[in-house]
Parts: C-alpha cells; structure tokens; sequence
C-alpha cells in the first residue's frame, strides 16, 4: 500500500510489527527527512514503534526546495484557516492509511510536529473522531482559537514546548496555548526552554521522547 504523501519511514529497531506509530510533521518550507532527524536518538527507546515523517503536499511557496502544509506567504487570517482546513483533511486521510496498513488503533497513534506541523498536530489530534495516544508539539502555536473551540472531539494527552528566545512563533503563543487548554480542563503539559530560539535542543527532543515513551508504552 502506498501512502497519499510522500513519507519517510523508519522501522522499528526490535524488527517486530510495531505495536506504535508516531507521525512527524516537519515545519513549513521543510521536508520529511529534516523532521526524521530526531527519530535516530528516539528510536533505540521506542523498539517497537515505526516513525512515519511525510513531506507536505505542496512545495513551499517561499522555499521551492521545501514543502508547506498551508501557505503562509498571505497573513490573512481567514485564508491561513482555510488553508490549513484542506491540510487537516490531507492528514487525517494520510492517518487512517496508517492505522489500516499496520492495523494500529488511535490509542496507539501519536502526533509529533515542529512549527507549521505543531500547528496542524494540535488541529488534527484534537477534532479526529478517535482519540489519538499523544501530541507533541514544538514551536507552534494554535491556528485559530475560536475555530478549534468549535470543533474538539477529543482530549489526547499533549506536551508544547517552546523557546523563550524564539522570533519566528513567538513564545507567547506557548502562554496563549496554555490559557486555552486551561480553560477547557485540559491537563496539558508545558515546557519553555531558556535561551533556545525557533529550533528542537537536544533539551526538548529529550524531554519529548521520556513523554512519549511513558504514554505509548503502558
């Protein structure tokens, strides 16, 4: 079976079936292989999970050597929202091509994205019909608060994490983010990194992979 987009995929090391599937959502102008980079540290305490890192369906429109999830060369916020509306369905799709090819229910499923990909893990896990395991985000932010609000269905567990020296997704959106899932009773989980800017440290990849593993490996 071939998958809807283009991926990357890293097997489990253990060489079993996986027993879990973590999907990574690069950032906008990236691409699959950039986000996969991360899986060669996380895949020796993760046996039996197989990391699945798509690049995006469309070249990215300021970085023809990468790929967007939604464009964001128009700041309009009614065109972000419905540009990235098309791209949740994309992942949605991609994620069911997933479960049904390695027979893995959502509960084993988790969401793992940087920036852009942060800001559509959050979109996808919380409005799927399924409850996913996980979603880890990095340097994202919330597309649209009312929108969301609007359309959760479910409560995965989630870990944002954030550098507090970041220019390109301020660090307020971390602050923003945190707000909003308190005033649903969400008990996520939250970390800003000290003197990090718009990157994954070796700090939250680290952070990232002990949340991971205590939620898929139960």
């Amino acid at each position: 079976m071939n998958f809807s987009l283009d991926t990357i995929t890293i097997d489990p090391i253990s060489e079993k079936k996986p027993t879990s599937a973590i999907i990574m959502l690069h950032g906008y102008g990236g691409d699959g292989k950039d986000i996969s980079v991360i899986t060669y540290n996380w895949k020796r305490f993760l046996p039996d999970t197989i990391f699945l890192c798509p690049n995006a369906p469309e070249v990215c429109s300021l970085n023809q050597n990468g790929y967007q999830w939604f464009d964001l060369s128009n700041e309009n916020e009614k065109f972000i929202l419905e540009k990235s509306l098309v791209a949740e369905k994309i992942i949605k799709k991609y994620i069911e091509e997933i479960k049904f090819k390695y027979k893995l229910k959502s509960s084993k499923i988790s969401l793992v994205g940087f920036s852009q990909g942060c800001m559509l893990s959050l979109s996808v896990g919380l409005t799927l019909e399924e409850k996913i395991n996980s979603i880890v985000g990095f340097s994202g932010k919330i597309i649209n608060k009312d929108n969301l609000s609007n359309r959760i269905k479910s409560n995965p567990k989630i870990f944002l994490l954030h550098g507090d020296n970041d220019t390109i997704v301020p660090a307020t959106h971390l602050l923003e983010a945190k707000e909003f899932f308190f005033k649903k009773d969400y008990n996520i989980k939250i970390k800003l990194l000290k003197n990090c800017e718009h990157h994954i440290p070796m700090e939250a990849s680290s952070l990232a992979l002990d949340f991971l593993k205590n939620n898929l490996y139960i």
